[in-house]
């Protein structure tokens, strides 16, 4: 297939090489220059959802939280040598300091538990223990 030439009009062809060399060191300056900045915001913004979460708030429109562990595990470590049910479970795992902004984490929990027979064995109807 033939390549289409390129005609003179579009400016590269009449820069010298050192000038696209100094075009390019001042774009990476730039980029150097945004790409810090954007690591401050985000620092910024890790820092204010810790002290919302410690404030016990949700981050309007926050999106997922992020945990340490997972809710797998940290059911598990709730569970150990105990039987709950569903609510007491998600109450539990929240007062270990999960977070969460779901508005329906008990259904979430109780879902965790039907998915994950390997790690929990259901004791009773809603009554659940760490395997």
């Amino acid at each position: 297939m033939a390549r289409k030439s390129r005609s003179n009009s579009d400016g590269l062809t009449t820069l010298s090489t050192a000038a696209l060399q100094a075009e390019i060191r001042r774009r990476s300056k730039q980029s150097g220059a945004l790409q810090r900045k954007y690591e401050r915001l985000t620092n910024q913004l890790a820092e204010l959802r810790k002290q919302i979460a410690a404030q016990g708030g949700a981050i309007p429109g926050g999106g997922r939280a992020s945990n340490a562990v997972s809710l797998v595990d940290a059911l598990a470590k709730v569970l150990d040598g105990k039987t709950l049910g569903v609510t007491e479970a998600a109450d539990a795992v929240l007062a270990s300091g999960y977070i969460t902004t779901s508005p329906n984490f008990r259904t979430i929990v109780n879902q965790t538990f039907i998915k994950n027979r390997s790690r929990f064995k259901k004791v009773a109807r809603g009554r659940y223990t760490a395997a």
